[in-house]
């Protein structure tokens, strides 16, 4: 996995330097976020580029039946030496890695809310405020909810977790009594 990684983080980055030099970071962006929102709503598709047994050809045919038209054309670029070098079984991963560097590059923290009920404006606040002055970056705060969690929050920042859930809790006291 830290090998995929590291191949996912060099062509992300190579995007990103390819993007800035030809004035073409925000779009490039937009069209990764549309890319990832598109994987995120078809799991088949994304299954289908990690799959093996379907030839490249067959992959880059379908990349450019759904993005040609709808994204840069340095962008479908991008697709078409991803797939002729055999790389898109991770190129969700390479969407990923450019994302996080472009809010790298722009000074945005990315982080995740777990809720067991929507936020009010007032909490969102909280919660972009804490974030906000934990990183000293602009927030880009995603909400999700859950309502298994009981009650109280999960914070996710980076690679930081902060449960605060009442299920975690519990599970707390539920190992204490174990012991």
């Amino acid at each position: 996995m830290a090998a995929e990684s590291s191949v996912a983080f060099r062509y992300a980055k190579s995007l990103i330097d390819l993007a800035k030099e030809k004035g073409l970071t925000e779009e490039i962006y937009a069209d990764m976020e549309f890319f990832r929102r598109t994987l995120a709503q078809n799991r088949q598709l994304l299954l289908m580029f990690k799959n093996p047994i379907v030839r490249k050809e067959k992959k880059y045919a379908v990349l450019k039946a759904i993005f040609a038209n709808r994204v840069n054309p340095m962008t479908m670029a991008i697709f078409e030496i991803i797939t002729r070098k055999h790389r898109e079984g991770i190129i969700d991963a390479i969407a990923d890695e450019f994302v996080r560097l472009y809010n790298e590059l722009k000074g945005i923290q990315r982080a995740q809310v777990i809720t067991t009920v929507p936020l009010t404006d007032e909490l969102r606040r909280q919660f972009t405020n804490i974030v906000a002055k934990s990183t000293g970056m602009t927030v880009q705060l995603e909400e999700k909810v859950d309502p298994r969690l009981i009650g109280g929050y999960i914070l996710q920042i980076g690679d930081k977790q902060i449960d605060a859930s009442i299920r975690h809790q519990l599970n707390e006291i539920r190992l204490e009594f174990m012991h």
